[in-house]
């Protein structure tokens, strides 16, 4: 059992108890059974919050990895001082592909741009003011010139490892990944194999495939059934954090009123920006 499962069997278990709303905490549902809800007449939600808080975050894994700063302060721990093998990139001069320019995405290359870094997007549905600052690309185009990728798009059946051998294949050497969005969104065996040929030169990943049961848990002592986890820890060029981008104070407080928000709205029978539509 996990925090998010709402999957069908306990989408009807919630109905049976005459539950009529779901209100998920998060901008992401595709842990909800649409469906099954919109069989049993039931209404969805999700929420809203400042996109800056995961634009933000995202921006600072990839300067950690750029600047290798895991590997510097491991070793400082270690009152290692020396330069050798701590050289890293400037992302001012760095390309940089971001894939989704919903909200998060937008921000994420609004405050790129004040590093002075060449931005390449992709989104099936363009923006104009993404314009001013990033080129729309195909994801082929993407691939190709981006020195670091950065994901920020929901996880749909469509996009289901968008990021697999084949993508990877497509990259500029020692491509950087990094991925604040939704774990499916990366084939994992793919992403091993890639930075064991070193064609992924690092991945900074606050999200994981399989993370249920997992993250917002605490397991200290437990053995932990998830190998791809702990492969990826063991490389010294992949930061992993445990969902966490979106934990800031003030994302908190829109989440929670997002909640109440769309509840009073389903009662009184009005629209509210946080229903979610359902399938045909």
């Amino acid at each position: 059992m996990t925090p998010c499962d709402m999957s069908a069997p306990m989408v009807e278990l919630f109905a049976g108890i005459g539950v009529k709303y779901l209100l998920c905490r998060s901008i992401g549902y595709d842990h909800v059974d649409l469906h099954k809800a919109k069989e049993l007449g039931m209404k969805v939600s999700n929420v809203s919050y400042p996109p800056s808080g995961v634009a933000n975050y995202a921006i600072m894994l990839m300067l950690m990895l750029q600047r290798r700063i895991t590997q510097i302060l491991a070793r400082a721990d270690l009152q290692d001082y020396s330069l050798k093998g701590k050289i890293g990139r400037d992302m001012s001069f760095s390309s940089v592909g971001v894939i989704g320019t919903g909200r998060i995405g937008r921000t994420v290359i609004d405050h790129l741009s004040g590093f002075g870094c060449k931005i390449y997007c992709y989104d099936p549905y363009q923006n104009e003011e993404v314009r001013k600052y990033a080129e729309y690309v195909s994801l082929d185009e993407l691939y190709a010139k981006s020195e670091v990728i950065t994901l920020h798009t929901n996880a749909t059946e469509e996009n289901h490892h968008l990021l697999n051998a084949e993508a990877f294949a497509k990259m500029k050497d020692g491509v950087l990944i990094v991925n604040t969005a939704r774990g499916k969104l990366i084939d994992t065996d793919a992403l091993v194999e890639a930075l064991e040929s070193g064609k992924v030169g690092g991945a900074a990943l606050d999200v994981l495939e399989k993370e249920d049961g997992l993250y917002y848990y605490n397991r200290i002592g437990d053995v932990i059934a998830n190998r791809d986890m702990a492969l990826l820890r063991s490389f010294p060029n992949v930061i992993m954090s445990p969902h966490t981008a979106f934990y800031t104070q003030q994302a908190i407080s829109h989440m929670v009123g997002s909640c109440f928000e769309a509840a009073e709205a389903f009662e009184k029978g009005e629209k509210t920006v946080h229903e979610v539509k359902l399938p045909d």
